[in-house]
């Protein structure tokens, strides 16, 4: 099979996909932002051609290239890994017949609003919501579903632009951050606990799926300094029935959105309201998730991805061997880092769970809270037992201080 995939050097995470591609005997041709120079050795030779071009969200520039591909040799798949890169990647798909992810599904899983109509036409739970195109529309929705309220980018990602409102002096002044954008997402706020439900889907079918939870809901982890945010993937997926809803609702979202064979990135809310679907990347997860998965359940799920991809099926299955998650450390101020305290005495105490830890040295200028989980220091640990990782998660959170001046 020959596969174009989109991007294969930055993150740093994209070589994992172009690795397993050709380990799973892909033809690979990459095509990215990047020069061919910039690679190492084991990238390049994971790739058997690059093409450079300005951008990856650059569509005219992207069918050329895929074009001058395809007039040297037949394009299987054409694969993109990363949110910012799949609206662009499956209209050049379509420009160019390749199969795979539609631009309409691409559109469901990026435009909440659409998104969320849709799901519930197929009768998946989900917070009431709405585009908005002026305060008039946001008031009147705020009058039928009343507060608290979220208000967000159509197509944003994570908790970026994200924001709460409880009260109409608070929906006005929000809105003005949205100046210049001619519709909003406002959604009814949706109380409960919040995690993420990633699969592979094969054809329209889950292959292999994982959850995690967050520790504290992600718009309080991105505002707050003084959190030391989680999030731990269960190894009870198979075992504890609770999740056998999630799961159904999981399938159901799939279906409804008719992604085929993609990797998928699902967030849901469980509180007083029962379990409610909040959205969907029709790609992998962000923040080292796969890692953790990995690492918790003895496979490679970069290797799966690829077969899915190129062979129609995952070979693999997870173990459910260990619990994994990460705590992210956020710095005392912003600015540069200047040391550490507690890293011994948790290297002792926790040594053997640890997976890894990044500790930025000092003198590295510190990234704001809002950057996310991998953006300063963090520390990622597994452990047979969910609850027992959470308990030392919490205490690596409580007792490795990261100081900046």
């Amino acid at each position: 099979m020959n596969v174009v995939l989109v991007e294969p050097y930055f993150p740093k995470n994209q070589r994992e996909f172009a690795r397993a591609l050709a380990q799973a005997g892909a033809t690979v041709i990459g095509i990215g932002e990047y020069s061919l120079d910039s690679m190492d050795d084991d990238l390049k030779g994971w790739l058997d051609h690059y093409e450079q071009v300005p951008s990856v969200t650059d569509v005219e520039a992207m069918t050329r290239a895929v074009r001058w591909v395809q007039d040297r040799l037949w394009v299987d798949r054409l694969e993109a890994t990363v949110e910012a890169h799949i609206m662009s990647t499956a209209q050049v798909r379509e420009a160019c017949t390749i199969p795979g992810t539609s631009v309409h599904t691409a559109w469901l899983c990026r435009d909440k609003p659409s998104m969320k109509e849709a799901l519930r036409a197929a009768g998946v739970p989900t917070a009431a919501s709405a585009a908005v195109a002026s305060a008039a529309q946001a008031r009147a929705f705020a009058d039928e579903v009343g507060y608290p309220l979220i208000l967000k980018p159509r197509s944003g990602a994570g908790a970026s632009g994200t924001v709460r409102v409880d009260s109409l002096a608070a929906l006005d002044s929000a809105l003005g951050g949205f100046g210049g954008t001619d519709s909003i997402a406002v959604e009814e706020f949706i109380e409960g606990h919040e995690g993420f439900y990633d699969t592979i889907a094969v054809d329209g079918r889950v292959a292999v799926d994982f959850a995690s939870h967050y520790f504290p809901n992600v718009l309080e982890a991105m505002r707050t300094r003084w959190i030391s945010p989680e999030f731990i993937s269960t190894n009870r997926l198979d075992t504890a029935p609770e999740y056998a809803e999630l799961r159904e609702m999981g399938q159901r979202v799939i279906t409804a959105l008719g992604i085929g064979t993609s990797a998928t990135h699902m967030e849901w809310f469980f509180g007083p309201k029962g379990l409610k679907f909040s959205e969907i990347g029709c790609r992998p997860p962000g923040v080292g998730a796969w890692d953790l998965y990995s690492a918790g359940n003895d496979m490679d799920l970069y290797r799966a991805w690829a077969d899915a991809i190129v062979h129609g099926q995952v070979f693999s299955a997870p173990s459910r061997g260990f619990a994994s998650g990460i705590v992210a450390l956020r710095p005392s101020q912003d600015g540069t880092i200047s040391g550490y305290s507690g890293v011994d005495e948790l290297q002792g105490q926790f040594g053997e769970w640890v997976i890894d830890a990044h500790l930025p040295p000092a003198g590295t200028p510190t990234q704001g809270v809002a950057a996310g989980y991998m953006a300063n220091a963090y520390v990622r640990m597994r452990h047979p037992d969910y609850d027992v990782l959470h308990d030392m998660l919490d205490t690596v959170g409580r007792t490795l201080h990261v100081y900046a001046s």
